[in-house]
């Protein structure tokens, strides 16, 4: 759990321009394959206390129409995937009886 200091800011925040309007935003985590792909990671924590993972993501596609969908397909595929995985990872475990 990030505490709060007394400037209101989680331990992750950027603490500058990045906040405004009641959210706080953590500094962007880039993952950039040269000329083919970028992924930009922003953690978010909403004025009503809600965290999340802010993704943008760019990827080359192919030339030919039919390769490009392919890709996009498996792109959904994938993104379909993680962000199950994801919200999984993120619910709360029942507790066992005693």
């Amino acid at each position: 759990m990030n505490r709060r200091p007394r400037d209101g800011h989680t331990g992750w925040c950027g603490k500058d321009h990045r906040c405004g309007l009641g959210e706080h935003r953590s500094e962007e985590i880039v993952v950039d394959v040269a000329g083919r792909s970028r992924a930009v990671l922003v953690r978010v924590r909403t004025a009503a206390g809600r965290e999340h993972a802010e993704v943008r993501v760019r990827v080359a596609l192919a030339p030919s129409d039919l390769a490009a969908r392919r890709q996009l397909v498996g792109l959904l595929g994938d993104l379909r995937e993680t962000v199950t995985r994801a919200t999984i990872a993120g619910r709360p475990r029942p507790r066992r009886a005693a």
